[in-house]
């Protein structure tokens, strides 16, 4: 903690960052060029990165417990990775998927119908992102049920185009203007053990009581739903954990009306919850799920997988120019590699109950923390004004992530004031140490 603090202060001090200097110019220019929908949390321009570790332009150095939103689980520019980008590259780069057959396409689907839950057959169609597998899972749902709703959860991200911004309800803003939206599509009850509206030792059984007495008795007949998406934990929510029973509850519930069981797993996916994907943990298998994130090493790829009796539309009912990027495939399957190889899925697993125990202990010395939860290495502390009120500590949670990027430590915002911890996979329990105590000491400081 102390190395990376104060190696940032002493720069400061001699006058060679000045307040991020080569940092603030680039910031200048993007002001006037670059959308401003993004959501930069601070003033970080990256350089390069390596492992856990991210560079600035004025040479700073980082600890990345962000993992470019869980997409870096075995990290920044993973040799492996690396290496068969290059190779692939030298072949050919893009080939069109949708007109052509190739080699990767082929090999990387073997792969994962291995990994993902269910040893029964299955079809693949290949996105560039996660949002595309969500807009993928909407319209075969549709097309195989033959019916046009679809129930989704509150405080649920499946992404920002319009029928997965549709199926999201994380942010009001995130909808701002942009109605009207994909009609059909019907928000339910999340169990959120720390702000549910009902018991919390019951909220499983709440919610999906809410399913049955109130959406399908009240609100839609079940003959016109085609199935219930959900994440396995919420990410954009802050890390939403919901009772161990939940999800099979909720499985059972889908199957006993005939409703597709779709399970986004764009940001749990790919040994970050400890297993392959965080459905194994829930002990469930979807007819659906997504994923996209950390599947490919940072490049830019996602894929929805259905049992292939659901994922029988036929030719030119859903196509990309991009599925299935033969560069993409290769990084992929050096990635899924990569986890196997190191069995990724132990550290997330190990880790993360480590970090839940740390985070726990620093929610006894640190009143302003009012939740710790999570899940592998998908850690979150929800900060409060009060506890017993449980207000939102907004402002707080905006100063504690600027804190600690100057401490050396990079985070990201989950909810409305929850801190999220993503570090890579590949994370050593010495740098772990290092950025829990960097973030031990940001918030007694605050």
């Amino acid at each position: 903690m102390a190395r990376r603090g104060q190696e940032f202060e002493e720069k400061q001090k001699l006058g060679i960052t000045k307040g991020l200097r080569k940092s603030e110019a680039i910031i200048k220019r993007d002001l006037k060029l670059i959308s401003q929908s993004y959501t930069r949390e601070y003033p970080l321009v990256v350089d390069r990165g390596s492992g856990v570790n991210i560079w600035d332009v004025d040479g700073n150095q980082y600890l990345d417990f962000s993992s470019g939103v869980a997409v870096a689980n075995i990290g920044h520019a993973n040799p492996d990775v690396v290496k068969a980008i290059r190779d692939q590259a030298e072949k050919i780069i893009h080939n069109a998927s949708t007109d052509f057959y190739n080699k990767p396409i082929v090999s990387l689907a073997e792969e994962l119908f291995d990994i993902t839950p269910g040893k029964f057959p299955k079809r693949v169609f290949y996105t560039n992102s996660g949002t595309e597998s969500n807009e993928c899972a909407f319209k075969l749902a549709r097309w195989f049920t033959r019916k046009h709703r679809m129930i989704s959860f509150l405080g649920s991200f499946h992404g920002r185009t319009f029928g997965s911004m549709t199926l999201t309800a994380a942010k009001a803003v995130q909808r701002d203007h942009f109605s009207p939206l994909v009609p059909g599509v019907i928000h339910a009850p999340f169990p959120h053990p720390y702000r549910t509206l009902y018991n919390p030792e019951t909220c499983d059984n709440d919610c999906i009581a809410y399913l049955e007495d109130v959406i399908l008795k009240k609100i839609v007949p079940e003959d016109e739903v085609a199935g219930v998406i959900v994440e396995p934990i919420q990410g954009e929510e802050g890390y939403i954990v919901p009772p161990k029973n939940f999800h099979k509850k909720l499985q059972k519930f889908c199957k006993s009306h005939g409703f597709l069981y779709i399970v986004d797993e764009v940001q749990t996916g790919f040994a970050r919850s400890g297993k392959w994907f965080a459905s194994e943990v829930y002990g469930v298998e979807p007819d659906i799920i997504t994923m996209a994130k950390g599947i490919a090493g940072g490049l830019p790829m996602g894929a929805c997988i259905a049992k292939k009796d659901i994922m029988a539309w036929p030719k030119g009912s859903h196509a990309s120019t991009f599925a299935g990027n033969p560069v993409c495939c290769q990084a992929a399957l050096a990635s899924i590699n990569y986890i196997k190889k190191n069995k990724l899925w132990n550290n997330a697993e190990k880790l993360g109950k480590y970090g839940l125990k740390f985070l726990s202990d620093l929610q006894d010395e640190v009143h302003m923390i009012g939740d710790v939860r999570g899940l592998g290495l998908m850690l979150a502390v929800e900060l409060v004004k009060s506890r017993r009120t449980k207000a939102p500590a907004k402002h707080e949670a905006v100063k504690a992530l600027h804190k600690a990027f100057h401490n050396g430590l990079l985070l990201l915002p989950g909810g409305e004031s929850t801190i999220r911890v993503i570090p890579p996979l590949i994370i050593t329990k010495e740098d772990f140490e290092t950025g829990l105590e960097i973030l031990r000491a940001t918030l007694k400081e605050l």
